[in-house]
Parts: C-alpha cells; sequence; structure tokens
C-alpha cells in the first residue's frame, strides 16, 4: 500500500485565506476563511498581516479536530518573486525574504509561503510554494516586443495552467515533459500559453495588456489610438492603468465583470451583448492560433480551463475555430488548493526535486 502524505495548503487572497488538508489527492478538509476589513486595515503592509492570518488558520483546524503532527508539509501560494522556473520550491530564507520586502510588489499571495513556513518549522517538516505568477520559461525570441524599450513579460495563471497540462498529459498516458500542449485560462484575466515538453515557452500578459480582452481587461490595444488617448489631456495615468485593468473588457462594454451576466442578457436578446461576448471568444481562439505557430503545429491537446469554460455556448465558440489544430479538452473551474498538494506529492513522493529559489 503506497504511503499517505498529509498536507495542508494555503492561499491567501486580499480579503480571504483558503486552507485545505489533503491525505495524498483525498481532500479531509476545504474552507474558506474570511477577514473583515476592518481587521485587514489595521496593518500598514501586507507582511504584517502574516501573524493574524496565520492564528485565524491554526485556530480552525483546531476547530476541526486536526492534529498538525500527522502533517507531511505545508504548501502555499507562491507570491510576487523574481522569475523564477515552473515547479515546487522549497521555501528558504532567500524566498521569504523577497516575499517580505515585496521585491515585485505588495500582494496577499506574498503570504504563502510566510505562513507556511512559519506552520512548518514548528512542526520540523518541509515548506513548499508551487508555480507562483511569476513562472518565467519564455524562449528569448519570445521576449522581442518590437520597442527596445519594452519586454515581452511572463505573468499569467501558472498554477492552474499548469496543473491542467499535467493532467491533459496523464489522461493522454503521456508525461507533461513529453508534449505540447496549448492551455487557454479564462477567469477575470484570460491567459493562454505555449507549454512545450514542460515549459511555458510563450504566453501573454494576462495582468496588464496583452492577448484577448477578458471581463475586466483590455488584452492588446490599436496602440496609436492608445498613444493618443494617453496624451489627450483628457486622463492621468491611474485613469489609463484602471481602463486598461478594472474597467476593460466586459466591464467597459456592458457594465458587469460576471460572464454569467452576459449570458442572461444575451439569452433576452441582447445582441451588442452577443457581439462582444463573441468578439471574447474570437481573440481567445486568435491566440490558441498563435500559440498553435509558436509549436509549429505540433500540438497534442488545447486545454480550456477557468471559470468561463463553464459556458458551453463560449467554448463551443473557441472550438469551432481551433479544433482543426488539435483535440480540445475542458477542464472547467480552476482548483488551487489540489494543484498545490500536487506540487507538493510530487516532491515527497520523489517524482522530482524541490527547486532552490536563488
Amino acid at each position: 500500500m503506497s504511503e499517505v502524505y498529509r498536507i495542508l495548503t494555503i492561499n491567501p487572497g486580499s480579503t480571504s485565506t483558503k486552507i485545505a488538508i489533503f491525505d495524498n489527492e483525498k481532500p479531509v478538509l476545504e474552507t474558506t476563511l474570511r477577514h473583515p476589513a476592518e481587521e485587514i486595515n489595521k496593518f500598514d503592509k501586507i507582511f504584517d498581516q502574516y501573524e493574524f492570518r496565520k492564528n485565524v488558520i491554526l485556530e480552525t483546524l483546531n476547530e476541526n479536530g486536526i492534529n498538525l503532527t500527522k502533517l507531511s508539509a505545508v504548501v502555499g501560494r507562491g507570491g510576487l518573486l523574481k522569475p523564477i522556473q515552473g515547479g515546487t520550491y522549497k521555501v528558504t530564507e532567500n524566498m521569504l525574504e523577497d516575499l517580505k520586502v515585496g521585491v515585485l510588489g505588495e500582494h496577499a499571495s506574498n503570504l504563502g509561503g510566510i505562513i507556511a513556513n512559519e506552520i512548518a518549522k514548528q512542526l520540523n517538516i518541509p515548506a513548499f510554494i508551487v508555480d507562483p505568477v511569476v513562472v518565467d520559461e519564455m524562449d528569448d525570441v519570445a521576449r522581442i516586443s518590437g520597442m527596445p524599450e519594452l519586454v515581452r513579460k511572463s505573468i499569467f495563471h501558472a498554477l492552474n495552467q499548469k496543473a491542467v497540462a499535467r493532467r491533459a498529459a496523464k489522461e493522454m498516458g503521456k508525461n507533461y515533459n513529453e508534449v505540447n500542449v496549448i492551455v487557454a485560462h479564462l477567469g477575470g484575466g484570460i491567459s493562454v500559453g505555449a507549454h512545450q515538453t514542460g515549459s511555458v515557452v510563450d504566453v501573454n500578459n494576462a495582468l496588464d495588456g496583452e492577448g484577448p480582452f477578458s471581463p475586466e481587461r483590455t488584452g492588446g490595444l490599436p496602440v496609436g489610438d492608445l498613444a493618443k488617448m494617453c496624451f489627450s489631456g483628457k486622463y492621468t495615468l491611474d485613469d489609463i492603468k484602471k481602463k486598461i485593468k478594472g474597467n476593460g473588457g466586459l466591464v467597459a462594454y456592458l457594465g458587469t465583470n460576471d460572464a454569467r451576466e452576459v449570458g442572461k442578457m444575451i439569452e433576452e436578446g441582447n445582441k451588442e451583448a452577443e457581439l462582444i461576448y463573441q468578439a471574447m471568444a474570437y481573440q481567445v481562439a486568435k491566440e490558441i492560433g498563435s500559440c498553435a505557430a509558436v509549436l509549429k503545429g505540433k500540438v497534442d491537446a488545447i486545454v480550456i480551463t477557468g471559470g468561463i469554460a463553464y459556458d458551453k455556448d463560449f467554448v463551443k465558440w473557441i472550438k469551432d475555430r481551433v479544433e482543426f489544430i488539435s483535440q480540445v479538452i475542458v477542464y472547467p473551474g480552476e482548483d488551487e488548493m489540489i494543484a498545490l498538494a500536487e506540487g507538493g506529492l510530487r516532491v515527497l513522493r520523489g517524482e522530482e526535486e524541490a527547486k532552490i529559489y536563488e
């Protein structure tokens, strides 16, 4: 009988912390801890929240009868570290320092590795992070933008993209490192990545300005017109940034970032909503086509994932345009907690070595 590893996973968000306990891949406990604004606002910096959040986690585990001494590892969501290769990383002093100071910015996800380490060191077990948003495996040729001052960056839904690519490979009877897969993550932001034998060699910057538009983001824009808008005198830099991320995409056209609301509009006969929603699917399909060119047409599967992948019409609009490239596999939603646990399991089982953050 194979060994059972019990893993605690921690995924901090801006006003909540998701935690889960897994025995191998089997969930034992999954819950979301909500943090009232008045509690969070007491802290000047995100790092200052770690003790408060850690105590809430420990109290919840205690209330649910979880014996911490049975844990094999603690896995936290990776934060805004320096760009790194994908994989499972041991939490080290170097990593903790960069998470504390916010080397690439302050974000709640920075607390994942810090809290994981705090809990794990008391138990003398390892703490890991897995595939943070800063995973950067892009080919050098993919970094060239056309303007030397602007370098293309890799910022995307690395944790979910890597997890579903591995899942697809397994279903095909292969290892992730043996296949070429295109993954389209459809959420508040949309990222489409070309996974070539285990590395994401090209992907749109899903955070602030590339690829398809999404529920809240503009994606790529006509740059000449954008430059004129920036210097029109009507907008500040903050105004433009908010239009690109937060108030772009579906929000700008239809006043909502909820794809389900758009679906209702279409059902009620709203032709503009249908056009805009189809345009978003059209742009996703174009991005998948671009990735197919990156992979020279050698594509084992196209994977569609994220919350919008639950919308069968939206998925069909994409499939109609890209099925000629390869089979399309749909994994709706994103299960970050099991993806974190699987990253820890691969190391505990000796399937891969934990990487060290430099």
